[in-house]
């Protein structure tokens, strides 16, 4: 089968995906960010298109590595684009996901995460992996609602902790955050599980990076006891 987009190429190393990075456009229409993903100028692409009506296009076949991620690191590893399936949902970035969308993502998930034996811990966000350049797909999106379907992840905190900005630096690196400064950090992990927030680093925050490390962590052993 031929897909639209030529912007492709193969997964290096024999990696496979173990990832899935949801996006927005940031594009005014559906037509727009598609013509864009196709053109092979643009060298941008993603496996997946979902427009705010609820049509999904697949651009690229899910074997091949997209170009979607581009720097960054999830777990410790970079190349996002080779350990990763790519989805944009068609959102200009300040506007609230429509029903139809989120229905349609809703009813692509189980079968990518079933093809590829992608956990919901493999289900983040292009601001979780390049906190450092990117906010989507932004504050508005609902990951508890994905969560609630087990479709990704949500922390079910206990009580609050002491604020203590090494120690959440740690936690959420444990949970699969890259290295970048504390600032940085906090803002995509509030995007991600508080979009409301703001302010200092606070103990509501610790207690949800703490149960995200320990179910999720490289060795949550260590975290069970924060």
């Amino acid at each position: 089968m031929t897909l639209p987009s030529p912007n492709f190429g193969e997964r290096r190393g024999g990696l496979r995906p173990e990832l899935i990075v949801i996006h927005y456009t940031a594009m005014r229409s559906c037509a727009e960010a598609r013509a864009r993903l196709c053109d092979p100028v643009a060298e941008v692409s993603a496996h997946w298109l979902i427009a705010e009506d609820g049509r999904a296009e697949q651009l690229v076949d899910e074997a091949a590595r997209a170009w979607h991620a581009g720097a960054g690191a999830w777990r410790g590893q970079g190349d996002v684009n080779s350990r990763s399936i790519g989805i944009e949902l068609a959102n200009t970035g300040d506007a609230p996901f429509p029903e139809p969308q989120m229905a349609a993502l809703e009813a692509l998930l189980p079968g990518i995460m079933a093809r590829w034996s992608i956990g919901p811990e493999g289900v983040i966000a292009h601001s979780d992996m390049a906190p450092d350049r990117k906010a989507d797909p932004g504050p508005r999106f609902d990951w508890r609602r994905l969560a609630l379907q087990g479709l990704a992840v949500w922390p079910e905190a206990g009580p609050q902790l002491p604020p203590d900005a090494q120690v959440f630096t740690a936690l959420a690196q444990a949970f699969g955050y890259p290295d970048v400064p504390p600032s940085q950090l906090l803002q995509a992990f509030r995007l991600r599980f508080r979009p409301r927030h703001d302010g200092p680093l606070d103990g509501a925050d610790m207690a949800m990076v703490a149960a995200l490390a320990a179910l999720y962590g490289d060795d949550g052993d260590q975290w069970r006891a924060c």
